[in-house]
């Protein structure tokens, strides 16, 4: 066993090939690396107690332990080090199981120089070297917590407490995945019945006849397969809460039948005679203009006004990024509890990134980016590799907007446009078309042209979401 005091992390080699183990370390300690070797796992073991490695580079075929089964005891021994496989077998299990077993990284042999300092410098670099503990001794058993210490969500919080106890109507305001169902639920919680039923109805999700049947339920033989009497989701919702979603897309009849509701605190179910009453408090949200719909004869100015009775503007995720550190370890708290893991640290690079994207998709797509970050997750540690989707985004964005307009090709130019109107709509699929003066298919050919990924966020229409195909 050899040991060589180079300033720089320090890594051990662990392989019983002597010449590849004398080569990797002559190059790495050329980066400016302390490295260490060992020929065997017991070997290495021995090395790495005495002088805890920041990473361990192993090779899985060895005589006696294999590195597959020496893995585990570096994980245990060394809190924190990082492990980056090597193997000469090149097989599907094999990966798998070392990925599961802890492991950062997976390098086939012949090891290719530049693979190797690439796997290096991400593990190694001094921004995932730099850890934010996330985990609090607050145990976040509730998935409707909302998070935020800004001044806007302040206001948020402080709106929710003052109407919680008055049976009036609130509308959310505030674009997708901000969090407008919790801001329902959290009225909810706080109000005078939180034991009662909470029934969220999606308007955008069903047509017109089915939305009536599913809001205000329906009588035996109202329709073609009504072979019972049916209860809506007024009827179910008691003295509770129902939670109008998506409310901008209700149709004006169904508009008409809403108003009634608000005014009369009474529905009839399709095909009734007899009207119902109801005591349910009516929570609205949209991410639409309503103010403006009501100007373009979209949606009824006296409706509007019976929802806007107590109004809650969410801001985006952008404009409150001050609250990225509430967020996230809510969020983590969640998702581990959700996939079983204990990811609780997060690099300081990574930070930095979340703190300079500007959200399109808000906490939704924070929480998605946190998911598949623990889902992807060797250790305890997300990394900036982790995020990778946003990390490209956001160079690739930076580097576009540093172009003048006069460098730009046409192809770039109506790549551009057809992004922002899709944005600007939130991926709705009509919208954008009106906008831009094209049909369906020749929308789906550029976004297939262009390579879009549609977002996880994004507002499809009935049927759009086979359109990504």
């Amino acid at each position: 066993m050899q040991s060589h005091n180079v300033k720089g992390n320090r890594i051990l080699i662990v392989d019983d090939d002597v010449a590849i183990c004398r080569t990797l370390q002559l190059h790495l300690l050329g980066q400016g690396y302390e490295v260490t070797t060992a020929h065997g796992v017991d070997e290495g073991l021995t090395a790495a107690l005495a002088n805890t490695p920041d990473l361990v580079v192993l090779d899985i075929r060895m005589p006696g332990k294999s590195g597959l089964d020496g893995l585990p005891e570096f994980k245990s021994a060394c809190t924190g080090t990082h492990m980056v496989m090597i193997t000469a077998f090149q097989d599907m299990d094999s990966t798998i199981q070392a990925m599961q077993r802890g492991a950062d990284d997976y390098i086939h042999k012949p090891i290719d120089i530049e693979e190797l300092d690439e796997v290096v410098k991400r593990i190694l670099s001094p921004g995932n070297k730099q850890i934010v503990q996330t985990y609090s001794e607050k145990e976040f058993a509730d998935t409707n917590t909302m998070a935020g210490r800004g001044r806007a969500m302040k206001e948020v919080f402080k709106t929710i407490g003052l109407a919680a106890n008055s049976p009036v109507t609130v509308l959310i305001t505030g674009e997708s995945g901000t969090g407008k169902e919790l801001v329902a639920r959290a009225i909810h919680r706080v109000g005078p019945n939180p034991n009662a039923p909470f029934v969220a109805v999606n308007c955008a999700a069903l047509v017109e006849t089915l939305l009536e049947s599913d809001m205000f339920g329906h009588e035996k033989g109202a329709f073609t397969g009504a072979v019972n009497r049916q209860p809506g989701k007024f009827a179910l919702a008691g003295d509770g809460v129902i939670f109008l979603d998506e409310l901008s897309e209700l149709s004006p009849s169904m508009q008409a039948k809403l108003l009634r509701v608000l005014q009369e605190k009474e529905f009839t179910p399709l095909g009734g005679k007899e009207p119902q009453k109801t005591h349910a408090r009516v929570i609205a949200a949209t991410n639409a203009n309503l103010a403006e719909r009501v100007r373009g004869g979209k949606f009824r100015e006296d409706l509007y006004y019976r929802l806007r009775v107590v109004t809650i503007k969410l801001p985006p995720l952008r404009e409150r990024k001050e609250d990225i550190m509430d967020l996230v370890q809510v969020l983590l708290s969640r998702i581990n509890r959700q996939m079983n893991r204990d990811v609780t640290q997060v690099s300081k690079e990574v930070f930095d990134c979340l703190e300079n994207y500007d959200w399109p998709g808000n906490v939704r797509e924070l929480e998605n980016i946190l998911a598949k970050a623990v889902a992807l997750c060797p250790g305890k540690l997300i990394t900036r590799d982790l995020i990778s989707d946003i990390v490209d985004q956001a160079v690739a964005d930076a580097e576009t907007d540093k172009r003048p307009l006069t460098q730009w090709s046409l192809e770039e130019v109506d790549r551009q446009h057809v992004l922002l109107v899709l944005e600007g709509t939130r991926w709705h699929r009509g919208r954008t078309c009106e906008i831009l003066g094209v049909s369906r298919p020749r929308l789906r050919r550029l976004i297939k042209h262009f390579n879009f990924v549609i977002p996880v966020h994004a507002d499809f229409e009935d049927g759009d979401s086979d359109e990504q195909n």
